[in-house]
């Protein structure tokens, strides 16, 4: 009993200590975005109160004037085919891993394995040549594009799913005439809603937060997406700490709700995944 007791205060202090870690800079950037610019030269602490729980100025300065809704509509249409477009191919590419045989099937599938090991910047030179070669280099495409063929472990969460469906199903469906497209569409696909799921709010939370790829192949001020946006922001309001907080905010809130609503699909999609 004393072993189990000296063990649950140790785990209970750590998930205390991680809480703690993580929840304090957003506290401080909170409690910064609300105080004035009167309040920051005065030196008041990053975790002091603002004088003024109700101050959101700082929160219309930045809205404005970084651009923040244009942001977040490029950021939407990228959303919108990028996670749309990974769901798609990899479904697609999972069924057919699963279901077809072929040739070199399984050279594939160590391949889309070695990709997944294989460091992104190592292949950044050679990925900047082929974007601009086809003429998407500082366009909405080219993020587009590397999002939808770059998520190799969207295909592994499919696969997971595809495995645990009968193969039976799809035997009855090729009795009644079905060809493998019609059995994707009516069958496969309706029962990857728990992948579906977890697919999209993992991938649509890593392309929401990403800034290395739209930075890169996004140079215009009018492509700017959320992390650009605030990246530039910093510019002109370099001293001013209590509007690049509040822009900060601005950023951090969406994907902060939908993860606190939708985090339940994450796990229990991760782990139907791991244990079918």
């Amino acid at each position: 009993m004393t072993r189990s007791a000296v063990a649950r205060t140790l785990m209970y202090l750590s998930l205390i200590g991680a809480t703690v870690v993580v929840l304090l800079p957003l506290a401080a950037v909170l409690l910064t975005s609300l105080k004035s610019e009167q309040e920051m030269a005065n030196g008041s602490g990053a975790l002091a109160l603002p004088g003024d729980l109700l101050n959101f100025n700082n929160y219309a300065t930045a809205f404005q004037d970084g651009r923040m809704l244009a942001a977040f509509a490029n950021t939407a249409v990228i959303l919108l085919f990028a996670v749309g477009g990974t769901v798609l191919i990899g479904s697609m590419t999972a069924y057919a891993i699963d279901r077809f045989s072929f040739r070199f099937k399984k050279l594939v599938v160590a391949l889309f394995l070695v990709a997944a090991l294989v460091p992104g910047v190592t292949t950044q030179v050679a990925t900047f040549q082929i974007v601009n070669s086809f003429g998407m280099f500082d366009s909405l495409w080219a993020p587009i594009v590397l999002y939808m063929g770059t998520d190799i472990v969207s295909i592994y969460i499919f696969l997971q799913f595809v495995r645990s469906i009968p193969t039976s199903l799809d035997e009855a469906a090729r009795l009644d005439g079905a060809h493998a497209f019609t059995i994707y569409r009516r069958i496969i696909f309706p029962l990857l809603k728990p992948a579906i799921a977890t697919v999209v709010i993992v991938k649509g939370i890593t392309t929401y937060n990403d800034f290395y790829i739209p930075f890169l192949y996004m140079p215009s001020e009018d492509l700017g997406v959320i992390s650009t946006s605030l990246f530039r922001f910093k510019g002109p309001f370099g001293a001013h700490w209590e509007t690049i907080s509040a822009g900060a905010v601005l950023v951090i809130l969406p994907t902060l709700i939908v993860f606190l609503l939708l985090q339940r699909f994450i796990y229990n999609g991760f782990m139907r995944g791991a244990t079918r």
